[in-house]
């Protein structure tokens, strides 16, 4: 027999081995993998099952005067009142009810600078003791204030209230599993390999013995590798070519996401979460970024509009609120406004050393890139989710949009111009030539690259 047949044979059947064995690490990989996808998967759905479960539960009287209440105190009220006892920039409305009459609180709710100016006693005396500051003309009308008493008087069931299954049965994934089952399987696939290699050094040492020929063939699974691949040049150029090009691939696709840091979202130094104030509290975006409906920039709100509402609401009421994914109490987290500048809340004074609060910043630009938010927001009419995605459900706040040049183009190409209500483009539209409306307006469309958004210039000053 040719011994270097011999040893060729088993040098496939090595490789046959090897490479099956390899084949069922993948699959093993895969299949955890799947099965955590599932599980994950599994969870997600019977989360949406609990949460559309209680919306329609929620939502099974139709809308009936306490349910539209609770919609009207959200919108016009809850910045300043609580449905309980508790203060805040109002007094708490626990028992209104009963405490005045209908017709007062009408009066009062819809014009209560006038009850004041009437010389109603009890109208004074809030007025007094609130700082001479009277409460602003809201507009509802009476049957939103029936409706609105009727919930404070008979609010509907928390659903915070309500434990669901999906909070009994809360399972958190360890995210070094799947490594840990790699790392076990690689160590199982090279004890396979090294048993495997001792069986055909053995077994061809005991053919050689028998036919009278001396066993110089490789013995070390290291030498097994060489021999393999020293007679399988050709399949190995292949598995080094697609490797090379592979490689290759995602270098570049590397490359694209360098200075992309969507999903970046830092812990700030206070606690501060959107999905609280403009999700639950519903507080419009611009009142706190106020310069963005006439800056370039949005701007950082300064603590002293913080103050505004937590000069009241100084969290004593003892609630926690959840900041990615942790517990925080808010009594703890407004204390630390209170300490940046220098305000002490029971003599309600500040003093002589505030201090910043070293913000962390989330969404930046390249410095070479143009971007005017008054722009967008004041003469595009684009809501701030356009960009920064659904804020009103972030706690930690982060980037949402990639923020590149090519989704920024992708934009301009697909967004309407809001020309309605803006003198200029009527002006413009009038004077532009039939030949040109046709060419601009013909789709029934005006788009922001059709009006020199895509001209380099326009970001890149």
């Amino acid at each position: 027999m040719n011994k270097i047949t011999t040893y060729k044979e088993k040098s496939n059947q090595f490789k046959s081995i090897f490479f099956f064995l390899s084949f069922l690490l993948f699959q093993s990989v895969g299949i955890a993998q799947n099965e955590e996808a599932t599980v994950d998967t599994t969870q997600k759905v019977e989360t949406e099952q609990a949460k559309e479960a209680e919306t329609i539960e929620a939502t099974a009287g139709g809308e009936d005067l306490i349910l539209q209440g609770e919609k009207l105190f959200k919108a016009n009220c809850k910045a300043c009142h609580s449905i309980g006892d508790n203060k805040v920039v109002g007094p708490g409305l626990k028992g209104i009810n009963e405490k005045r009459e209908k017709e007062w609180l009408i009066k009062w709710i819809t014009n209560s600078g006038e009850l004041i100016a009437s010389g109603d006693a009890d109208a004074q005396a809030i007025f007094d003791e609130y700082n001479n500051v009277p409460m602003p003309p809201q507009a509802v009308s009476v049957e939103d204030i029936d409706a609105i008493l009727a919930y404070i008087k008979t609010p509907p069931v928390s659903q915070q209230d309500v434990a669901t299954p999906t909070e009994e049965v809360t399972v958190e994934e360890d995210s070094s599993t799947m490594l840990y089952v790699l790392i076990g399987l690689i160590i199982i696939l090279g004890g396979l390999l090294f048993f495997i290699n001792k069986s055909r050094v053995s077994i061809a040492k005991q053919v050689a013995a028998k036919e009278g020929t001396p066993f110089n063939g490789p013995i070390s699974l290291l030498d097994a590798l060489k021999f393999t691949i020293s007679n399988n040049k050709g399949f190995v150029a292949a598995v080094v070519i697609v490797l090379f090009f592979g490689g290759l691939v995602d270098l570049m696709d590397g490359a694209f996401t360098i200075g992309v840091h969507q999903g970046y979202k830092p812990e700030q130094p206070i606690k501060f979460s959107h999905k609280i104030h403009a999700g639950d509290d519903k507080i419009d975006c611009n009142y706190c970024h106020s310069s963005a409906r006439h800056s370039k920039t949005s701007g950082i709100p300064s603590l002293n509009v913080c103050m505004n509402c937590h000069k009241f609401i100084d969290g004593s009421h003892g609630k926690t609120f959840v900041y990615n994914g942790e517990e925080y109490s808010m009594e703890e987290e407004i204390q630390k406004i209170y300490k940046h500048l220098d305000y002490d809340p029971k003599t309600q004074k500040y003093g002589d050393n505030p201090t910043p609060v070293k913000w962390i910043k989330v969404h930046n630009l390249p410095d070479h890139v143009y971007y005017s938010h008054s722009q967008h927001v004041t003469a595009g009419k684009q809501k701030c989710q356009t960009c920064h995605g659904p804020v009103e459900e972030m706690d930690v706040l982060e980037q949402y949009s990639p923020l590149t040049m090519k989704w920024c183009i992708e934009c301009h190409q697909e967004t309407k111009v809001a020309t309605e209500g803006n003198g200029y483009y009527e002006d413009m539209h009038s004077r532009m030539t039939d030949e040109y409306k046709e060419k601009v307006l013909g789709d029934g469309k005006l788009t922001v690259d059709e009006i020199g958004g895509w001209e380099c210039a326009k970001c890149h000053y």
